[in-house]
């Protein structure tokens, strides 16, 4: 059998402080999570339950405390070469013009047509008359395009998402959820997406993982979503399916939401 292209195995995090050792912060414990090639798998918790912590463990930028993170069945030591983030803040560097920024990963591998590849994707992503826009240039449903297609041009085996639409209108969230989808219908990468919201994570995955509210956050549920595809995030929102997918997955969420709130409060 194939490896699946992202392996969590029994990990955990935990965070020590510099000024006082004995106090530490166990944002993930024991998690164990698949995403097989070509499987598009999303995260949700309450706010604050190590969802971008798994992220950048299975990016290599974070080591875990406990367990293995493996990569096509190869265990992950140092940065994941095999993978694209995209995070939630901006990562576009300011002083780049998009097209800049899109070639920036290419020129850095000495990529020889790295000018021609950018200008494809820039126009992929419905931007091929913007490339010699400034970030400061480009609205924020821009530069969240901008940011995709960075990610994107450089073919990675594995996508990271870490909440990237949150900042968005609702219009241009889903234009950009659309977007997203159209590319992995095409490329068929494996995707891991961290989000808050349920019906994005219902509308985009295959499946749905759950996680508690934390410290020591852990999944509590996982669902399939066998809505059919191609979907249209907006269409798809109406379907007796999705609203019954939605229900019984917030049946487990909204405990844990809860505590993360209450958590909150009491900080």
């Amino acid at each position: 059998m194939t490896a699946p292209a992202l392996t969590l195995d029994g990990v955990s995090c935990t965070f020590v402080s510099r000024d006082d050792p004995s106090q530490r912060y166990t944002a993930v414990r024991h998690v164990s999570l698949k995403v097989g090639s070509g499987e598009f798998v999303s995260v949700v918790g309450p706010t604050g339950c190590g969802k971008s912590t798994l992220l950048n463990m299975s990016a290599g930028l974070l080591l875990p405390s406990t367990g293995e993170v493996h990569v096509f069945g190869q265990k992950l030591a140092g940065i994941n070469g095999r993978a694209g983030y995209m995070f939630q803040a901006e990562s576009l560097m300011p002083w780049r013009t998009a097209l800049e920024n899109v070639m920036a990963g290419l020129s850095f591998r000495g990529i020889a047509d790295a000018r021609q590849q950018a200008e494809d994707w820039l126009k992929r992503v419905g931007l091929g008359g913007f490339g010699d826009r400034y970030p400061h240039q480009l609205s924020g449903g821009m530069r969240k395009r901008v940011s995709l297609a960075q990610t994107l041009v450089l073919d990675p085996d594995i996508i990271l998402m870490d909440e990237p639409f949150s900042a968005l209108d609702i219009q241009t969230r889903q234009l950009m959820e659309n977007e997203v989808l159209d590319i992995w219908n095409a490329k068929k990468k494996a995707v891991l997406f961290i989000t808050h919201d349920l019906d994005e994570a219902i509308a985009m995955s295959d499946r749905v993982v759950v996680l508690s509210a934390g410290p020591a956050s852990h999944p509590i549920g996982e669902f399939h979503i066998d809505l059919e595809r191609p979907r249209d995030v907006a269409e798809v929102r109406t379907a007796p399916r999705f609203v019954d997918l939605h229900k019984a997955i917030w049946d487990v969420l909204r405990e844990e939401v809860l505590k993360g709130y209450k958590q909150q409060l009491a900080a």
